[in-house]
């Protein structure tokens, strides 16, 4: 039997995004260079310490009330180990000998007793607007694949699950007459209709390319491996080559 291939939902969207990164990343530890996110992860644990709040007084958190969710902040004796980035909500496949799973910021429960997904991002734009930029992006479709493969897992485990899910978008307002040390937000929480049908075919498919020897091309919007194409395409046409040093040092003819 195969030994179980244990991953996570970025390594799913890597497979997504460009087969050869998620190969590099998942088989070589070989990953492009990334900035640590510290505001956005500021802002992700003071929202989750607000709907705790709530969560354990079992009320609706007044946004809530102003979108008209009927639904409270999900309590469970897991929830800290869903949010937790080194182990999060896993599911393990017997049949296909994977381990997957992923991290959620929270969890909020309806009357029925679905559970509602939600995702907290940060951002600093004049003009927010969600259409524009899910139509424009790609980085916004992962991010809704995201809440898809996080319905998934907890679908897996047993929970009822409703088909909508939210993004809980804070955007920094950066034009105010003075900071006084205060970082100001404009709240945004947006609606998305998801669908999980997609999403085991697509963990299968990024199992069979891991186990495979199959070093896959570069996808063609990959940013990474464009910029490597091109870096190396400057190095190969712009660098002196070996021979060019050697003829510097030999002695001209008289």
């Amino acid at each position: 039997m195969s030994e179980i291939i244990k991953l996570s939902r970025s390594t799913v969207e890597k497979y997504l995004s460009c087969p050869r990164c998620c190969v590099l990343d998942k088989k070589y530890q070989i990953k492009p260079p990334s900035l640590p996110f510290t505001l956005n992860i500021a802002v992700d644990n003071l929202c989750k310490n607000e709907f705790d709040y709530y969560r354990k007084i079992q009320e609706p958190h007044p946004l809530f009330i102003e979108h008209g969710i009927d639904a409270v902040p999900f309590k469970h004796k897991d929830l800290e180990r869903w949010r937790s980035n080194f182990q999060g909500i896993r599911y393990l496949s017997i049949e296909h000998n994977y381990d997957f799973g992923g991290a959620v910021d929270d969890i909020w429960q309806k009357k029925n007793g679905d559970l509602i997904i939600v995702d907290v991002k940060a951002t600093s734009r004049n003009n927010f607007d969600w259409s524009e930029t899910f139509n424009k992006y790609e980085y916004a479709k992962a991010y809704k694949r995201q809440l898809e493969m996080y319905q998934w897992l907890f679908k897996k485990n047993g929970f009822q699950v409703a088909n909508e899910a939210y993004l809980l978008y804070f955007n920094g307002k950066k034009n105010e007459e003075l900071f006084n040390n205060q970082l100001n937000f404009d709240v945004h929480l947006i609606k998305l209709d998801c669908s999980t049908s997609w999403v085991e075919n697509k963990i299968i498919d990024t199992v069979n390319l891991l186990r495979s020897d199959n070093f896959p091309k570069p996808s063609l919007n990959c940013e990474y491996c464009n910029y490597l194409k091109k870096r190396w395409h400057c190095l190969l046409y712009t660098s002196p080559s070996p021979r060019d040093g050697l003829l510097s040092r030999m002695p001209s003819s008289a």
